[in-house]
């Protein structure tokens, strides 16, 4: 074997680590993107991440779907928390029903 021979085939195992390294940056980087964001399920974000890089199929929905804002459809979208909103909710029914209460102790047909 002549040192060119040795030289090529240096480069070629280079080539292969870095194209596999490349493969596992792109396989987990979905998954530590939704664990930095305080996703609700990193762990299927990773899982379909790999899945998807495996298939060609899902690794783009992954990539979104740890992008989607946490609590996508709740509060926590809105900038507030879970607990809070559900606070606000009850102090809410609250007056509600204190106000109900009030109508129904008013007499019938008295001005208010």
């Amino acid at each position: 074997m002549s040192v060119l021979d040795g030289a090529a085939l240096v480069v070629i195992f280079i080539i292969i680590i870095a194209i596999a390294a490349a493969i596992v940056a792109l396989g987990s980087l979905p998954g530590k993107i939704a664990r930095n964001r305080g996703h609700p399920y990193p762990d299927a974000v990773n899982a379909a991440s790999w899945i998807g890089l495996a298939t060609g199929v899902f690794w783009p929905v992954a990539f979104i779907w740890a992008f989607l804002p946490v609590g996508a459809g709740g509060s926590a979208a809105a900038g507030g928390a879970p607990g809070a909103e559900l606070a606000e909710m009850r102090a809410r029914l609250e007056g509600l029903e204190a106000e109900i209460a009030q109508l129904r102790a008013q007499p019938a047909g008295g001005a208010s």
